[in-house]
């Protein structure tokens, strides 16, 4: 767990009929904190795809393992219930206690291949702004992923297009 303490705490279990409600969640949440409908709803399908990778692949589709996923809003939340928001962006960090990997193994298949699943991390990557896979201190892995809500234009590495 970090130390910096979240708006919103939950836990689920493993249980793909519950992912359902996180997904709702986060996307009522990123409503409340500033962002547009359509960036709410891809927020949510980032933390559906995260959610249904550990199930199928962390825990081997267990239903019973606990995830845990913490919502910051970045720059604070409005106060007195006011509409306007300071808030700057949304950091959403899920854990587990599922199998640790490197996390540098953790790639998309390539797009060129016509076949289902195996896009989630590809969607994940594309829809938030920063990424962050990470091994837990004992056991388990760490998603952290941040989206603004004004963000910057991403830097061109000089990469080709």
């Amino acid at each position: 767990m970090s130390a910096e303490q979240p708006h919103v705490r939950l836990e689920i279990l493993s249980n793909p009929l519950l992912n359902c409600g996180a997904r709702e969640m986060v996307a009522s949440m990123s409503r409340r904190m500033g962002f547009a409908e359509d960036a709410a709803c891809q927020i949510a399908l980032a933390v559906d795809e995260a959610l249904c990778n550990i199930e199928r692949h962390g825990y081997d589709r267990q239903t019973d393992r606990p995830i845990w996923l913490s919502l910051h809003a970045i720059g604070g939340l409005a106060q007195n219930g006011t509409s306007s928001s300071p808030t700057e962006g949304l950091k959403i960090v899920i854990e587990d206690e599922a199998q640790q990997i490197d996390p540098n193994l953790i790639k998309s298949r390539p797009l060129d291949e016509i076949r289902p699943g195996g896009l989630g991390v590809h969607i994940i990557r594309e829809v938030m702004d920063e990424v962050i896979y990470e091994q837990r201190p004992n056991s388990g892995m760490r998603l952290t992923m941040i989206k603004m809500r004004n963000p910057q234009p991403k830097k061109d590495n000089g990469a080709p297009p």
